[in-house]
């Protein structure tokens, strides 16, 4: 098992007895799209959770009434202003999990992002982010992204999507995923140490050959949409 001190202070690796039973599940070659699908949920709920309570504060709003006549104080989150980024495809399985957590609808900007066979680095052939500012704006339209990854193996995807995201005007950036190799998580943490956090369920050692970790989840994306084998 990986020790948090060999990872950066930014990086947080949950213990949480359920999670790690929930990712032994998810590691199975026997486990089915189906059953891939709500792991990848359930894992993706309990590591927002744990994520999201360090990265926003409630903030008190005007009084209401409940249905009884009673007044009591509202409730918001600050900052108000936050934007899913699921990196495609696999991003995808994590988006309603994260959705369900946040008290009102944001936005969910796609970015698409593969790794060239040969240098592993990462090539961007998808942005829908809106409206691209520099990250000196004042704006807070940009106030908090979440990134959507399940897996981070070389990291080179993570820290392009960081950069990008830094770029567009981001103030900060949470990287909420299920796994990571270490070499790769460290990568992307150093990417932007003082604006991003990356939360995760598990880490491994090792990757393969092929920039694959080791043990692994395999192709998240080919799990999760039953393209094993294209």
């Amino acid at each position: 098992m990986v020790q948090q001190t060999q990872l950066p202070s930014n990086v947080h690796v949950s213990q949480h007895p359920c999670l790690l039973a929930k990712l032994s599940q998810l590691r199975s070659k026997d486990a089915s799209a189906k059953e891939v699908k709500s792991l990848i949920h359930e894992i993706s709920l309990i590591v927002g959770c744990e994520a999201l309570a360090h990265a926003v504060t409630a903030t008190p709003r005007p009084t209401a009434e409940t249905p009884l006549g009673f007044s009591y104080q509202t409730t918001t989150l600050s900052p108000e202003t936050i934007s899913l980024v699921p990196i495609l495809r696999s991003g995808l399985g994590m988006v309603e999990a994260i959705s369900t957590l946040l008290p009102n609808p944001v936005p969910i900007h796609h970015l698409g992002l593969y790794r060239e066979p040969i240098s592993l680095e990462p090539v961007e052939y998808y942005n829908n982010l809106p409206d691209h500012v520099s990250s000196s704006s004042t704006s807070s339209q940009n106030r908090l992204a979440i990134i959507l990854d399940p897996v981070i193996a070389t990291g080179g995807t993570c820290a392009a999507a960081i950069q990008t995201l830094r770029e567009w005007g981001a103030h900060r950036i949470l990287v909420l995923g299920v796994v990571g190799a270490v070499a790769g998580v460290v990568r992307a943490a150093e990417e932007w140490p003082a604006g991003v956090d990356i939360w995760l369920a598990g880490v491994d050692q090792e990757l393969t050959d092929k920039g694959m970790l080791k043990p692994g989840l395999g192709d998240v994306g080919d799990r999760l949409f039953l393209t094993i084998g294209k």
